[in-house]
């Protein structure tokens, strides 16, 4: 129990932008679960092992089931996950070139077991092809466990940024620390002197990314702002209000935002943030679309991106927007057939 007059510090709100959790002490849980989905799907999904049989790839998460969250008290990280997995899988021999499937079965990934003991069980189609089902088997299942190794790390850095607050005592310290890593990089920094006014900031990055599509800039401008094209390429449910202002939601509300700026067949700008960025933190993108007639550049600028969530945001951006959207157009090529 404090000392009269002094107050137990627990409860103390310090000279802070938030003042919410002091010292990191109360109780705060946040839901893993949508956004462990994507992950696995990302780490897990185009996995490829290459022998002397062939070659065998992961094609699809067939099944998820399960969930995961992560919890902090007292300054201190607790974490939850429990999954039952079913992967498919695609081989062809290398020397007949007969296809062959199969599923990879992780029937209790979660905190209880390392993941060198998790089981991992490798199925087959009937019929020939053993060679490769031995494949998935030793190199295949070493490429697995490797996936979800890094599945967890995410889990415990990217989806954890913002749990711990920084103290004022300690951010002048950490962002120090960090200008000294990143170098150039660092786009924005605070002083300790300034955190009474300004709250406090953190280093960002900018990317740049470039595209080439088969399809003209109207019909790939038309892909980032109608709904029903939206959810066929990212596959789950949207929130798409094409115009100054509007909201946007994709990916079960991993990615949020709005458009602020619309050029038809020529450019959008976004605010735009994915989930587990800190709270209230948006990035500012921009897609220029360059037509070239047949085909289309286009170019990405997203500004503003937290730098421990750099090679996610790229991957984001890369697996799940633009390699969905050139399976859409291989589909069909023309979005007025894809409404």
């Amino acid at each position: 129990m404090a000392k009269w007059g002094q107050g137990d510090p627990r409860w103390i709100v310090e000279e802070r932008a938030d003042a919410t959790n002091v010292n990191n002490w109360h109780w705060t849980e946040r839901d893993a679960t949508s956004w462990s989905k994507s992950k696995l799907k990302e780490v897990l999904v185009g996995l490829a092992v290459e022998g002397e049989a062939g070659r065998c790839e992961i094609s699809d998460l067939k099944h998820v089931e399960g969930e995961a969250s992560c919890s902090s008290r007292k300054g201190k990280l607790i974490f939850f996950y429990e999954w039952n997995l079913r992967l498919s899988w695609k081989g062809t021999v290398k020397e007949s070139g007969e296809k062959h499937k199969g599923s990879v079965e992780i029937p209790n990934l979660s905190e209880e077991n390392e993941v060198d003991d998790t089981e991992i069980n490798v199925s087959k189609k009937k019929g020939e092809g053993d060679a490769l089902k031995d494949l998935m088997r030793t190199e295949g299942t070493t490429k697995v466990r490797e996936a979800l190794r890094d599945y967890l790390k995410a889990l415990k850095t990217e989806f954890t940024l913002g749990m711990i607050l920084p103290t004022k005592a300690t951010v002048g310290q950490e962002l120090a620390t960090e200008q000294k890593l990143s170098g150039s990089t660092m786009q924005e920094s605070v002083s300790p002197q300034s955190l009474d006014t300004v709250g406090v900031k953190i280093p960002t990055v900018k990317i740049l990314m470039r595209e080439i599509f088969n399809s003209p800039a109207d019909e790939l401008y038309s892909i980032f702002t109608t709904k029903d094209l939206v959810q066929k390429f990212s596959k789950c449910p949207a929130v798409i209000e094409a115009e100054k202002g509007g909201k946007l939601q994709m990916f079960d509300g991993c990615v949020s935002g709005e458009y602020a700026e619309l050029v038809p067949s020529q450019k959008i700008v976004l605010k735009w943030r994915c989930r587990n960025w800190p709270d209230e933190h948006y990035a500012t993108v921009a897609l220029n679309f360059k037509d070239m007639a047949a085909q289309t550049e286009l170019q990405l600028e997203c500004k503003g991106v937290p730098i421990s969530h750099e090679a996610s945001t790229r991957q984001c951006w890369k697996k799940q927007h633009f390699e969905e959207i050139r399976i859409l157009l291989q589909r069909s090529p023309s979005p007025a057939n894809m409404e």
